[in-house]
């Protein structure tokens, strides 16, 4: 029972690949790994729609003259969680670098004859950091980013509603026209912040109108 439930856990990898003997180094370095086989492009897109790998790896030369990199889109499409290493001699430095970029991108790209201790490290920091793993990571930091600005806005409202209370208790009893610029530097904030916290308090009844007239608050709201 716990060999059939290890071997149910093995990543499956999908190798898109047409030469016999590179497929047979695969198998053989990638020994702890499930392997599926596709010899062109066109019969990968089909085998992944019944088939879902974790990982695939993808040459770019392939039977029937297909170029790997021209199904990279479509199985970004089909798989946008699962990494793709593209591994190939026969690719410029431009052609690497634009299968590295854009949404629909691969995760690495090694050169033929590729060396089989750095493929295993790639195949395995792949599984580990890349696909879901990635979306994971990046809904978590935007979790994170979203309680900061909550925090950031609570600690601003709460800031407000303190010195709108301080402002409301100077000027209760009071029909004295407020200093806008002495409160401004006592608080550390803009005159315009004063202007609103006076705007608020007015609507709010929590200070009489004839405190400050609606029209000299406009006058001073256009001036700042």
């Amino acid at each position: 029972m716990f060999f059939l439930g290890f071997a149910m856990n093995r990543k499956r990898i999908l190798v898109i690949e047409d030469d016999d003997l590179q497929y047979e180094i695969y198998e053989e370095a990638l020994a702890d790994y499930d392997l599926m086989r596709a010899k062109t492009g066109s019969r990968a897109l089909t085998s992944v729609a019944r088939d879902r790998p974790d990982l695939i790896v993808l040459d770019h030369v392939l039977a029937h003259g297909e170029r790997g990199l021209e199904f990279l889109p479509e199985l970004k499409d089909l798989l946008p969680y699962v990494p793709i290493i593209v591994v190939s001699g026969a690719l410029e430095v431009h052609q690497q670098m634009q299968a590295l970029q854009g949404p629909r991108r691969a995760h690495y790209c090694l050169t033929k004859p590729v060396d089989l201790d750095d493929l295993r490290r790639t195949v395995a920091t792949a599984l580990r950091e890349c696909g879901e793993a990635e979306i994971v990571r990046q809904f978590e930091a935007l979790e994170r980013s979203k309680r900061v600005d909550i925090e950031e806005l609570l600690s601003r409202s709460t800031d407000r509603l303190s010195r709108q209370t301080e402002i409301r208790k100077r000027l209760q009893g009071t029909t004295e026209r407020p200093n806008i610029s002495a409160l401004a530097r006592q608080f550390r904030v803009a005159r315009r912040t004063i202007i609103r916290d006076l705007q608020e308090l007015i609507r709010r009844a929590e200070i009489a109108p004839e405190v400050y007239p609606k029209s000299e608050l406009a006058e001073d709201a256009d001036a700042d």
